[in-house]
């Protein structure tokens, strides 16, 4: 199951974490980061001035780094190891020049001067809005979602229109050319993905906060940027999200993994579709949002364990992303079941209380506690045994197990829900020994439950 690290929070709470793969992706021998540079100039591709300047900047960024040692050199040498990664690939195209190396300035700026962050730690530089992030081992990098995020905090807060142009004027010049419009690319392997690649949370969230923006100050660049964005939407892995189903259409989390149905994302991308197309009565944001909202409606309920939200078709949600899940379910809930025309010719969105129920039943599993009992009644005595318990959701559980009032045997797990084993290295001596188990949930509702296991022989 890929790692569960992506988002927390949005919509101007926001936090992306995660585990990293090594800098350097393998990849065929290709041209140097000078050569690639120097072929789009030769070739017309960019002027003479831009080519000087992201040469200097290349040029700073490695100088830089013969200065630097430990953690500082490793995080420097990550993003050029990255940029070379590229070049190599042939993906330094014109249009993703400005942020591969406004990404490569920002960290020999802060690697050189900057004090040492922690993993996932939050960082900004001054005149400017972008949301920047540290993923150790991979240095600072443009933390989209968390952006975009930004941007829909100040339109909520109603008064902070500067700041949402700014934000936006930022962005909207670093997006890149891919799947015949434009999208925020992160320039960072992760998670098993090699770089450039995009997601369709934070191209959908993308879309949410240039819409508002545009409605609210006038400004047709965040109309047409809005517009641009809807090409991953329309287009396969892995320049896009689109995976055509049966019904409708799934959106990927990851432009590199499409096989994984993670629906934080997906119902994400669809509260920005909805939104996009109930201002702008754009039809084909119509046909996005309704293409998947289709496939949205088939598979939201299996999703649901009855206890707990799954995060994808494999695994159950850690804490912040059922919350998120929860979040996002009742930001579409909200819009759908207003029943508002997402046309002009006034057809109503259909308007059913899936989203709704869903987003109600995984708040009240916030507050439920976990159901647990004892599975196992009899186990061989002297062997490395698990005490098999019936669980309703992920939890960690302890094991405790007691003959007479001595305890014998502890251990701790924590578990899945279904019908898990927890490892009891039981002792020679046959005979009856009672057990309790005490499940705490994510949310931290806790519920125990005793019986009783009889120890025999092989």
């Amino acid at each position: 199951m890929r790692a569960k690290r992506f988002a927390a929070l949005v919509l101007g709470l926001l936090c992306l974490g995660g585990a990293t793969t090594p800098a350097a992706v393998a990849r065929k021998p290709g041209p140097t980061v000078s050569a690639a540079l120097k072929a789009l100039e030769s070739s017309g591709a960019i002027p003479a001035v831009t080519f000087q300047q992201d040469y200097a900047t290349y040029v700073a960024a490695k100088g830089s780094l013969a200065k630097l040692s430990g953690t500082r050199r490793e995080e420097l040498g990550a993003v050029l190891a990255n940029v070379q990664a590229m070049a190599g690939a042939g993906e330094l195209t014109p249009s993703r020049l400005p942020v591969v190396f406004t990404t490569l300035e920002r960290n020999r700026q802060w690697w050189t001067r900057e004090p040492l962050l922690g993993a996932d730690a939050r960082a900004g530089f001054p005149g400017s809005l972008l949301v920047w992030e540290h993923y150790p081992g991979q240095g600072l990098e443009i933390q989209w979602l968390a952006t975009f995020g930004e941007a829909n905090g100040y339109y909520l807060a109603g008064d902070e229109d500067a700041n949402l142009r700014q934000v936006l004027d930022e962005a909207i010049p670093l997006a890149t050319e891919r799947a015949g419009g434009i999208a925020w690319e992160y320039m960072f392997p992760f998670d098993g993905g090699a770089p450039p690649w995009t997601s369709g949370l934070s191209q959908g969230t993308a879309i949410q906060a240039l819409t508002r923006a545009w409605k609210r100050l006038k400004e047709p660049a965040f109309l047409k940027a809005a517009q641009q964005a809807l090409g991953i939407f329309q287009t396969p892995p892995p320049q896009g999200v689109r995976v055509d189903t049966p019904v409708g259409a799934m959106y990927a989390e990851y432009t590199y993994a499409p096989a994984d149905k993670i629906l934080n994302g997906f119902i994400q991308s669809l509260v920005g579709l909805y939104e996009y197309t109930l201002l702008t009565k754009d039809p084909l944001g119509q046909r996005l949002f309704e293409a998947g909202d289709a496939e949205a409606r088939a598979i939201v309920p299996y999703y649901n364990t009855g206890a707990w939200s799954m995060y994808d078709q494999f695994g159950e949600s850690d804490l912040s992303y059922h919350e998120l899940l929860t979040e996002f379910l009742q930001h579409l809930c909200e819009r759908t079941s207003k029943g508002e025309p997402l046309d002009p010719s006034g057809t109503p969105i259909a308007g059913d209380q899936l989203y709704c129920a869903t987003a109600k039943a995984f708040t009240a599993d916030l507050h439920t506690p976990p159901a647990i009992a004892l599975l196992s009644r009899t186990l061989p005595a002297n062997a490395r045994a698990g005490v098999q318990l019936s669980l309703s959701k992920v939890a960690t559980v302890a094991l405790t197990v007691r003959r007479g009032t001595s305890v014998v045997w502890s251990n701790t797990a924590t578990v899945e829900r279904g019908k898990p084993r927890l490892l009891w290295v039981t002792p020679a001596r046959t005979g009856s020994y009672s057990v309790t188990l005490t499940a705490t949930d994510l949310a931290g509702n806790t519920a125990s439950t005793t019986g009783t296991i009889l120890l025999g022989r092989h």
